[in-house]
């Protein structure tokens, strides 16, 4: 029996809003602030998923893909219908490739604008 229920992932960042607006460009959802007006923790909610969190991280280096030397520290994988068309439209909202030049694979790989590396995969 599991102990515990996933919640939320929280991603650090340079601009917590910024990268909370690009997921919400990518997946839908509902960007929430802090009470507070300082935007260091922002989530994104979306029914019936988990939701994405971004923490303000002073500091904040970028993981390395690939990282022969060190740990990309984790990625998100992501569905899509068609790998062009949504390639298209994480481009438009500032993603960047990282390895999608062999279009006979399933997956392709991106980096958010803060650098976190994420995948679309044919699904």
């Amino acid at each position: 029996m599991a102990i515990a229920t996933l919640c939320t992932v929280v991603l650090d960042c340079p601009d917590p809003l910024a990268l909370a607006r690009f997921y919400a460009g990518v997946l839908g959802g509902e960007v929430v602030t802090e009470d507070d007006g300082t935007d260091t923790w922002v989530e994104l909610t979306r029914s019936g998923g988990t939701t994405l969190a971004f923490q303000a991280a002073p500091g904040y280096v970028p993981p390395a893909w690939p990282a022969p030397n060190g740990s990309q520290q984790f990625h998100l994988d992501l569905d899509v219908p068609d790998l062009d068309a949504a390639e298209k439209e994480v481009l438009a909202l500032g993603a960047t490739v990282l390895d999608a030049a062999d279009r006979k694979r399933s997956f392709r790989v991106y980096a958010d604008p803060a650098g976190h590396p994420f995948c679309l995969c044919a699904g």
